[in-house]
């Protein structure tokens, strides 16, 4: 009886001790099961490539402990991901077509939105593959795809390079082609600000006026003097929300709200604006709620598709929105490398396309423009600061091998749009560095400007 009793009370103490696990990590697994979901579901659908390969390389890495937990369904016919953590904590993204992938809450509909079901143009750079015979550019784009470390892979799928314009080199890995769509995260962020730039050029908005959010609509509010400059700069006072381990405000925004610039206006500041910088996922949610106002009822999508992404003929890129209709436009962008490597290009033109201006004047200079002490400018990197590190996730602030003029867009997980305006240069790294150890993509750039610094001499003397 005794070895029934202290068995029965052995299964008692671990039965409690995981429903004690499952009380303390119950965000982390509705995380865990929402970015498991909106991940494949976009895999299959919008990059159309294997989504199981994407739960090893990406998911599973991300999830660390808890992965064994997780379990997902891919149904085409529904063109929808099914996840669950646990089996309890369950989560869904539904496909639509020509607006990529939303997270749905539970078993609720997603509002029915305008789409662009048109079938993507060809692209412009044609359908062969630049591959460069200049030596010097192989082995630059060599470097770029090096694994020197198996313990810490950087699975880089795309390089693309653009030199006075022109296509020069590019190179993809197995699966991965000029058309295809690859996640690229916060460069998402860039291509806002690109999005608040054309509203500025179209005398929509102001840099210097309050952001026109409805919740921060009192002056008695502190929120109310949060400038649209702020939150491009990330010093409105809202708080570093993209915090160690999975659960933060940011994927708790991602994962957990069916809309996401409701919540972010609800966060209250942790500085007064314009004194600290942080991080800000929040802050882009609601930039993206200001593109929404401004489009109207043609859908803030449309106007991303008919401003920016048409006349750049980026044929192959979408940014998703949350279950409100709502851009995601912190981190959900699906883009080619070429396309970005446009976008970049836009901002070396100081924002003219095919001689029509989209972007104000001084654009390009405002995005590069400092701010506070940081190595952070309006809406993207720059390399005025090379020391130190960003904090929380320890990445550098700048890359010194190159020069001091360089900007770049950046996203998690090794996504690069580098802008060098001294060389005519843009370069577009785009993978899947899950596991830390760099991306090697600073080095490969330092060597294609020696190259074709190398070159230009040559053809000097």
């Amino acid at each position: 009886m005794k070895r029934t009793h202290y068995l029965l009370l052995s299964l008692l103490a671990l039965a409690l001790a995981a429903c004690a696990f499952v009380w303390l990590n119950r965000e982390a697994l509705h995380i865990a099961a929402g970015s498991v979901s909106q991940s494949l579901c976009a895999a299959a659908f919008v990059s159309q490539v294997d989504p199981d390969r994407i739960f090893e390389e990406e998911q599973r890495p991300l999830m660390s402990g808890i992965a064994w937990a997780v379990r997902y369904t891919l149904d085409r016919s529904r063109r929808e991901v099914r996840s669950s953590a646990l089996i309890l904590f369950r989560a869904r993204s539904v496909y639509r077509e020509g607006l990529g992938c939303t997270p749905a809450l539970g078993d609720d509909p997603i509002p029915a939105t305008a789409s662009t079901d048109e079938r993507p143009a060809p692209d412009a750079y044609g359908p062969q593959l630049n591959t460069p015979s200049d030596p010097a550019l192989r082995k630059a784009l060599d470097l770029a795809f090096a694994e020197p470390d198996p313990t810490h892979p950087r699975l880089t799928k795309a390089v693309v390079v653009l030199h006075d314009g022109h296509l020069i080199a590019e190179r993809y890995a197995p699966g991965y082609g000029p058309e295809t769509p690859i996640w690229v995260h916060s460069v998402t962020k860039s291509v806002t600000q690109a999005l608040i730039g054309i509203l500025v050029q179209q005398g929509l908005l102001r840099l210097d006026q309050p952001a026109p959010i409805a919740a921060w609509a009192s002056s008695t509010y502190p929120r109310h003097a949060v400038t649209v400059d702020q939150l491009l700069r990330m010093d409105s006072g809202l708080p570093f929300d993209e915090t160690e381990g999975p659960v933060s405000p940011s994927t708790h925004m991602w994962f957990r709200e069916a809309d996401t610039a409701a919540y972010a206006a609800r966060i209250p500041l942790a500085h007064a604006p314009g004194t600290a910088w942080g991080y800000s996922n929040l802050g882009y949610a609601l930039l993206s709620k200001l593109v929404g106002h401004a489009a109207g009822n043609g859908g803030a999508e449309q106007f991303a598709h008919r401003e920016l992404f048409e006349p750049l003929g980026m044929h192959h890129s979408l940014i998703e929105t949350d279950a409100s209709g709502t851009l995601l436009g912190s981190g959900f962008m699906y883009a080619s490398a070429r396309d970005l490597a446009r976008f970049g290009q836009l901002y070396l033109d100081d924002g003219v396309v095919d001689g029509k201006r989209i972007l104000p004047q001084g654009w390009a200079a405002y995005s590069r423009s400092q701010t506070l002490n940081t190595g952070y400018g309006a809406g993207f990197w720059t390399n005025l600061v090379n020391t130190g590190s960003v904090p929380v996730w320890d990445a550098p602030w700048g890359m010194p091998q190159l020069p001091k003029d360089m900007f770049y867009a950046r996203g998690a997980f090794g996504q690069y749009v580098i802008i060098v305006p001294s060389e005519h240069l843009v370069v577009v790294r785009l993978g899947l560095s899950v596991q830390g150890g760099g991306t090697g993509i600073g080095d490969a750039t330092a060597a294609i400007i020696a190259a074709l610094r190398a070159k230009r001499e040559l053809a000097e003397n």
